[in-house]
């Protein structure tokens, strides 16, 4: 199963070239499913559910509750925000969490879950954003703890172990990513263990996927760090779900515009 998470960018910058560059790469790419953040929808049109018409998939979002604080960003109230998940099989069932605020920041970030009707066995998929303020790991690390008892109350009913991806705005040795592993510090809920994917990537592979070397990125003056994750839960019967294969994605421009100011990371999960 090939799993792709990707921030892209909501209608920042040249979004109408920027939708056909990332409709390019996910048709490269071919991803079995796909856990998306900063997805637009604005007069009935979604910028998921465009994609799903284009390559033939299925999909579900879930809107923020809180966009004001974006839409002052670009000059339009009438343009929503959220997380959307994008599968090559049915959505069996869905919920989405709301996660705590930043104090005054609130952004109405959440979490999504679809259930997705894979041959052989469901899979229990996730999607997350959280808070980008850089002095809010305290937030991350609540955002962490809601995240982790939501995968607890809906990854069971299958061998398959939950996936959960997202733009996390955190760095790989922050105490809100510790959290979710289990061997650094005790999880957030006893007994789920979720796996970083990019611990099975070949160490000399590039792995920022918030690099200045992104025009996008460079007026921001900050270093190149891995924020954006695939985690998964520990393998199930025969090693079902283990990671076989990472790296990073979409980190290049297509036909001359760059398609998000994130870079995507792309894990193949044995199995399906």
């Amino acid at each position: 199963m090939r799993v792709l998470t990707w921030n892209v960018w909501w209608r920042f910058g040249p979004w109408e070239q920027r939708r056909k560059a990332i409709l390019a790469v996910l048709r490269d790419l071919q991803p079995d499913v796909v856990g998306l953040q900063e997805v637009w929808e604005r007069g009935g049109e979604n910028l998921a559910g465009w994609l799903a018409e284009e390559l033939g998939m299925h999909w579900t979002w879930a809107a923020s509750d809180a966009p004001e604080r974006w839409q002052r960003r670009i000059g339009d109230p009438a343009v929503g925000i959220g997380n959307a998940v994008l599968s090559r099989w049915t959505v069996a069932d869905r919920a989405v969490v709301r996660l705590p605020a930043h104090r005054e920041r609130d952004a109405g970030y959440l979490a999504l879950h679809a259930l997705l009707d894979a041959p052989g066995h469901r899979v229990p998929f996730f999607t997350t954003h959280l808070t980008s303020a850089t002095d809010a790991s305290a937030v991350r690390c609540e955002q962490v703890r809601v995240i982790a008892e939501f995968i607890t109350a809906h990854r069971g009913g299958t061998d398959f172990p939950p996936v959960l991806t997202g733009d996390f705005n955190a760095w790989p040795d922050s105490d809100e990513i510790r959290l979710l592993g289990g061997y650094r510090t005790a999880p957030a809920v006893p007994g789920l263990t979720l796996f970083d994917a990019w611990e099975y990537a070949d160490p000399a592979q590039p792995s920022a996927t918030w690099d200045p070397a992104n025009p996008y990125v460079a007026k921001t003056f900050g270093p190149p760090v891995r924020i954006d994750y695939v985690h998964v839960g520990e393998p199930g019967p025969g090693g079902l779900g283990h990671v076989t294969a990472v790296r990073r994605a979409a980190d290049g421009p297509v036909d001359g515009v760059r398609p998000s100011d994130h870079a995507a990371v792309l894990a193949e999960l044995a199995g399906v």
